[in-house]
């Protein structure tokens, strides 16, 4: 199997909202849009989509069971603009040994983001 690119598609309820936050807060690049899905870039070989739940054969969870788990270089420079934003994003704390918050888009799916955590040997 050679996969070449990871897609997760998000179906939304609230679609014009959740396509404007990742559009809009995060910043993310479009790689394809039409009248009812929308597919973010999040690098060469990843993607995100928003799609229009009342246009697609699935339905929307609501947000429920799903964490989009986010890799960042500067976690403290993207909590200060997810909380200049206005997104309530929750306090950095470690998990499993790593600096890590969450946010939920306008949907309610769950967005962590999270930094390697510098190892030192001793």
């Amino acid at each position: 199997m050679d996969i070449r690119t990871a897609n997760t598609l998000l179906y939304c309820t609230r679609w014009k909202e959740t396509v404007e936050f990742y559009r809009t807060v995060l910043k993310l690049p479009v790689c394809f849009s039409n009248e009812w899905f929308v597919e973010f870039m999040l690098n060469d070989s990843s993607r995100l989509s928003v799609a229009d739940d009342s246009r697609a054969s699935v339905k929307s969870g609501g947000g429920r069971g799903i964490t989009v788990s986010l890799h960042v270089d500067d976690l403290e420079a993207v909590h200060g603009h997810l909380r200049e934003a206005g997104c309530n994003p929750s306090p950095i704390k470690p998990v499993w040994g790593s600096p890590a918050f969450t946010v939920l888009d306008p949907e309610g799916h769950r967005l962590e983001f999270w930094e390697k955590q510098n190892r030192r040997s001793s």
